[in-house]
């Protein structure tokens, strides 16, 4: 079946925040005009001649890599630029939340894209990092909260509810909560409803949209305390923190290193080019947001997308202290692209 090319609007809804899975793309195409063994006889003039079959050859095209998409907001300014430096068509996107994608990466559904800490380390021995590029922060990330009635260092045997599914941003709060602060609250899962979290609770974790309304102070109760946990986790470390490392599937960068290098090089010119003209992408994000421009454009400069020695420290720092209880080596090694 011949798939059709996306026109420019339905491009950037793809990278919007319209629901959809797949981007559409063209494969080999290949024509025939169909006709019976002896051929019908044409009328006119050339009658008697016999219509023959015309296949033309299919066109080599080169295998789209399948890319993972994380629908959130703070990846946004990573896709950004794939429309603008006309590199979307070359991908076969697949949308859906961080540890949805992280599982899909993993089993070999996808071939590459943002893999949750967590996952990642877990997976280390499949999976080498690109440089460069990931989701992170050098102190606040803004968006990922814990919003609690009393101070951290009160919660010891309280009860604290996590609104996210974050592995990482979970685990990075229960780590904080049991060294920094000394406490070990009882955790439970809900939905993500700051309001109803705190009327069950004493303290919450919340991530994404309900994590920067309480970063915002956007809060059911005033007088609640809200600690991001990028900055927490400076504070104790003096080190970032990376949320989710863009990977390869170790099998695929085998098969189609050239591939894995192009995608690299349009991922890294896809930030460049939106942390560059991010005034426009946050009044893009701001249509189907409630946060106002000036806002997003504050937190997608707070994040940081890079992936170099430092936050590779701050990996390996995050290892260390939780790699015996989370299933991994506490000096897992990380593998980085090369060339």
């Amino acid at each position: 079946m011949l798939r059709r090319l996306c026109t420019a609007r339905e491009t950037k809804l793809q990278l919007g925040f319209e629901p959809s899975t797949v981007v559409p793309g063209v494969e080999g195409l290949r024509i025939m005009c169909r006709a019976p063994a002896e051929g019908p006889r044409v009328a006119g003039p050339g009658a008697g001649r016999t219509l023959r079959r015309v296949t033309a050859k299919p066109r080599q095209v080169r295998t789209r890599p399948r890319v993972a998409h994380i629908q959130f907001l703070n990846c946004l300014p990573l896709y950004w630029g794939l429309v603008h430096t006309h590199t979307l068509l070359d991908l076969d996107l697949t949308r859906d939340t961080p540890e949805k994608l992280s599982e899909m990466i993993i089993d070999g559904r996808l071939d590459m894209g943002p893999v949750t800490l967590v996952e990642f380390l877990r997976n280390a021995d499949d999976l080498v990092a690109l440089p460069d590029i990931a989701v992170g922060c050098d102190g606040d990330v803004m968006s990922c909260e814990i919003v609690s009635r009393v101070p951290l260092d009160q919660l010891d045997g309280a009860r604290v509810a996590l609104g996210s599914t974050s592995r990482t941003s979970v685990r990075l709060a229960e780590l904080l909560l049991a060294e920094r602060y000394g406490v070990q609250p009882e955790y439970y899962s809900c939905p993500p409803d700051l309001e109803r979290m705190m009327k069950e609770a004493d303290a919450a974790v919340v991530i994404g949209d309900v994590g920067l309304r309480a970063y915002l102070r956007q809060l059911p109760e005033q007088d609640l305390q809200v600690h991001d946990l990028g900055r927490l986790w400076k504070e104790w470390t003096g080190l970032p923190f990376v949320f989710a490392v863009w990977a390869v599937r170790r099998d695929f960068l085998q098969r189609a290193p050239e591939t894995v290098h192009e995608t690299h090089r349009a991922f890294l010119a896809s930030r460049d080019l939106a942390m560059e003209q991010v005034d426009q992408v946050a009044e893009h994000a701001a249509r189907y947001e409630i946060f106002e421009p000036k806002v997003l454009e504050r937190y997608f400069t707070t994040l940081d997308f890079r992936f170099g020695e430092r936050q590779l420290e701050g990996v390996a720092e995050f290892a260390r202290r939780t790699g015996a209880t989370t299933g991994f080596p506490p000096d897992v090694r990380v593998e980085m692209l090369r060339g």
